[in-house]
């Protein structure tokens, strides 16, 4: 199977899927999407299945492929994530993410400061001091990378396994506001030296510290994102029936 033929067919589908160009309850044929994307059945059938895992379709027999709402999307998702920021629902992926780090990267710093490794504070005060100088340079791609860099090692060095796994997601956020211009050339010098206070503060084993640090970031990231969510409605998912 040809990898680039699937992987056109998932982005097709699930940008599609996620901008609402095909709602919830629409239903599909796989001899359509054949015809539709010009491509064989094993790629449609392979497609589906990675969209049915993300849990945005899903196969109904004598149906066909039905379009499932967003309460039943996997909203942890790298993909799904970056669907959304590219869609009009972006303010709304944004907020949730805001949120969802701000209750985390905190604890994950003042966890970090008690738990991380020696070498690993080493290279978050390394590399906080680069994202200061690649942020007062203005080298986006550069600051970027850093950036991605400085919150996975975070999450990592907090010694908890399921913050660690968060480092895609923070990964799509940044990227994401890069892309989509949310992101100034020059970062604010206050922002840049959060970070640097953050890396320091676990480095020097402050939790305390660390965790104000990190609270001021993540509380700064949304008082400058929140007008991209201004009456944008939340996703409410509905409770397991009992």
């Amino acid at each position: 199977m040809s990898t680039s033929l699937h992987h056109r067919a998932i982005e097709h589908l699930g940008t599609r899927i996620v901008a609402g160009d095909l709602p919830a309850g629409h239903v599909m044929l796989a001899e359509q999407l054949e015809a539709e994307l010009k491509v064989s059945r094993s790629v449609v059938r392979e497609a589906v299945r990675v969209l049915q895992s993300l849990g945005l379709v899903e196969t109904v027999k004598r149906v066909g492929i039905r379009v499932l709402p967003a309460s039943r999307w996997n909203p942890f998702d790298p993909q799904v994530i970056r669907w959304r920021l590219a869609g009009e629902g972006r303010g709304a992926q944004l907020r949730s993410l805001a949120e969802l780090r701000t209750a985390v990267e905190p604890v994950a710093a003042e966890l970090a400061a008690v738990n991380a490794p020696v070498e690993l504070r080493r290279e978050l005060v390394e590399v906080s001091h680069a994202m200061r100088d690649a942020g007062q340079s203005g080298d986006v791609p550069r600051f970027l990378e850093l950036d991605i860099q400085f919150h996975s090692l975070l999450l990592a060095g907090s010694g908890n396994e399921m913050f660690a796994n968060m480092a895609g997601q923070v990964a799509e956020t940044l990227t994401g506001r890069t892309i989509h211009g949310l992101m100034p050339d020059h970062p604010r010098a206050t922002a840049l030296q959060w970070h640097v206070e953050v890396a320091e503060a676990i480095a020097a084993g402050d939790a305390a510290r660390a965790r104000e640090a990190s609270n001021r970031i993540m509380r700064g990231s949304i008082s400058e994102l929140e007008p991209a969510w201004k009456d944008q409605p939340r996703v409410f998912v509905p409770l397991p029936s009992r």
